[in-house]
C-alpha cells in the first residue's frame, strides 16, 4: 500500500472542526471501553459504590436535619399577664412584639383557653379541677420564632427584650432545654461535616487510584502514541472522555441503587421497626442533591483520569 493511500485513510482532524474532533475522540473512548469491559466495569463499580456511600450519608443527614427543624419549631416563648387583654390592648401589644426581630407567630391564650388546655391534659382526672375557676390561671401570649432566631443566644436576647414590654409579668421559654437542644444541633452538624468530608476524600482517593490502575494497564498504548508524534491533547482527550463516561455511569448507578435502598427500606421497615416510617416523614434527597451526586460522578471520573495521565504525559 502506498504512502498516499495511508495518508488518505488517516483522520483529518484539523479540517473537521470542533464537533468532528469531539466525535472522533468520543468514538475512541467508546472503543476503549468496549475493549476493556472488565476494567471499565470495575471503575464504574468503584465510582458508584463511593457515591452510594456518600449519598446514603446525605440521605440520613438530610432527614436528621429535617427532624431537628421540626423539633426547633417547639422553641416557643410564653409571656404571661395578670389580667385579660381587650381586643385593642392585644392589637397594640401584638404590634410591639411583632416589631422585635425574629418574631414569626403570635397567639393569644385567654384564661378560659388556658383552663380548656389544662382540662385536656388532665383528661380522665378531672376531679382534681373541681372548684377551680379560670381566673386562677393567667392569660398569656405564645410566641414562635423564625428559624434563624432559635439558637440559645438569640432566644435569650429576645426574652430580655420581651420582658421590658409594659404589662408582661413573666416570660418562660425553657432556657435549659433550648440550650441543650442547640448544643445537640451544633454537635450533630459538626460530626456530619467531619464524616461527610472524610467520605468524600476517601471516595476521591479510591476512585483516582482505580482509574490510575486502568490507565497503567494501557501505558504501552500511551508510550506508542507519544513515540509516533501524537500531541498531548490527542492522547489525553479520549481518556478524559472515557473518565467522564465512567463517572456519569457510576453516578447513574449510584442514584438507582440509592432509590432502590430508600424504597426498599420504606417497604420493609414495618417488619423490624415499631413505628410507622411514613408517618415519621422520611423523605428522599432533594433534586439539587441528586444532581450534585451525578455531577460529582462526572467530576470524579474526569479528575481521576486527568491526575492519572500526569504520570505518563507531562502537561
Amino acid at each position: 500500500m502506498s504512502s498516499r493511500n495511508k495518508l488518505a485513510r488517516r483522520p483529518k482532524l484539523e479540517g473537521e472542526g470542533f464537533f468532528g474532533r469531539f466525535g472522533y475522540f468520543f468514538a475512541r473512548a467508546v472503543a476503549n471501553l468496549r475493549q476493556n469491559v472488565l476494567v471499565s466495569a470495575l471503575t464504574i463499580g468503584t465510582i458508584s459504590l463511593s457515591l452510594l456511600i456518600i449519598a446514603l450519608f446525605l440521605l440520613v443527614y438530610v432527614n436528621l436535619e429535617k427532624v431537628a427543624d421540626t423539633w426547633s419549631e417547639k422553641v416557643q416563648l410564653t409571656a404571661f399577664f395578670q389580667n385579660e387583654l381587650s381586643a385593642d390592648e392585644f392589637a397594640t401589644l401584638k404590634g410591639r412584639i411583632a416589631s422585635l426581630g425574629g418574631t414569626e407567630k403570635i397567639i393569644y391564650v385567654s384564661k378560659n383557653d388556658a383552663m380548656k388546655r389544662f382540662r385536656a391534659r388532665l383528661k380522665g382526672q378531672e376531679t382534681f379541677l373541681e372548684g377551680v375557676v379560670p381566673d386562677v390561671l393567667p392569660a398569656a401570649i405564645e410566641i414562635s420564632l423564625n428559624k434563624n432566631s432559635r439558637n440559645s443566644e438569640a432566644v435569650d436576647s429576645y426574652a430580655s427584650r420581651l420582658k421590658r414590654i409594659p404589662g408582661i409579668t413573666e416570660v418562660q421559654y425553657g432556657e435549659e432545654w433550648v440550650r441543650r437542644f442547640n448544643t445537640f444541633l451544633t454537635f450533630m452538624r459538626l460530626v456530619g461535616a467531619l464524616v461527610g468530608g472524610f467520605l468524600i476524600l476517601a471516595g476521591l482517593f479510591i476512585v483516582s487510584n482505580t482509574i490510575k490502575l486502568t490507565i497503567y494497564a494501557r501505558k504501552d498504548e500511551l508510550e506508542v502514541l507519544g513515540l509516533v508524534g501524537a500531541t498531548r491533547f490527542f492522547i489525553k482527550a479520549p481518556f478524559l472522555i472515557e473518565g467522564i463516561i465512567q463517572g456519569a455511569a457510576g453516578g447513574l448507578v449510584a442514584l438507582l441503587a440509592l432509590a432502590a435502598c430508600y424504597f426498599g427500606f420504606l417497604h420493609n421497615a414495618g417488619n423490624f421497626l415499631s413505628f410507622n416510617i411514613t408517618a415519621a416523614g422520611l423523605s428522599f434527597l432533594p433534586v439539587t442533591y441528586l444532581a450534585a451526586i451525578f455531577a460529582g460522578g462526572i467530576f470524579v471520573g474526569f479528575i481521576g483520569s486527568l491526575t492519572s495521565l500526569k504520570r505518563f504525559i507531562t502537561i
